[in-house]
This record gives structure tokens, C-alpha cells and sequence, in this order.
């Protein structure tokens, strides 16, 4: 197995090899946040061509972006309830 080189083929933010019998993996360069790993990225991924691994690269990078969208609106949803039964549970002063 090989690193690419400079001049070769490159996917950003992930590290390129090439196996001896020419199979391409990726790894990537950072690793996913928990919530990307649980959801089901992999941070690396192999394929027979050049061109397949982009697109297994892409499949990985979405599915982390789903991921971490996800786990984001869940919490401003749940800060948004938080606040909300703060306020019902505090009443006004006298």
C-alpha cells in the first residue's frame, strides 16, 4: 500500500491510499463526531476505482452532516422546552 501522491487524485480532508493490487481506501484526516459514528459514519471506506470512493467518501460525509443537523435541532427543540417549562414554573414575584 501507498499514500497518493501530491500530483495524484486527492479527496479533501481525508487521506487517499492505494493498495497494491490498485483497490483505493480512504480514511479520514478528523474524526466524526460521536453523534456521526452512532448514527452509522464510517471514517474510512474502500473501494475499486478512484471515482467509487469519492462517491463512498460523499455517502460517509452525509450521513455525519444528517447526523450532526440532527442532534442539533433536537437541542434547541429541547433547550426551547426547557425554557418554556422554566418560565410556566416560576411565577411572577410579589
Amino acid at each position: 500500500m501507498h499514500n497518493t501522491t501530491p500530483d495524484g487524485p486527492v479527496i479533501p480532508g481525508w487521506r487517499l491510499i492505494v493498495s497494491d493490487t490498485g483497490r483505493y481506501w480512504a480514511i479520514r484526516n478528523r474524526a466524526f463526531p460521536r453523534v456521526a459514528l452512532r448514527a452509522g459514519a464510517e471514517p474510512a471506506v474502500d473501494a475499486d476505482t478512484f471515482e467509487e470512493v469519492q462517491v463512498a467518501v460523499a455517502a460517509q460525509e452525509d450521513k455525519a452532516r444528517t447526523a450532526v443537523a440532527a442532534a442539533e435541532k433536537a437541542a434547541v427543540a429541547n433547550a426551547e422546552k426547557a425554557a418554556v417549562a422554566a418560565s410556566e414554573t416560576t411565577g411572577p414575584v410579589s
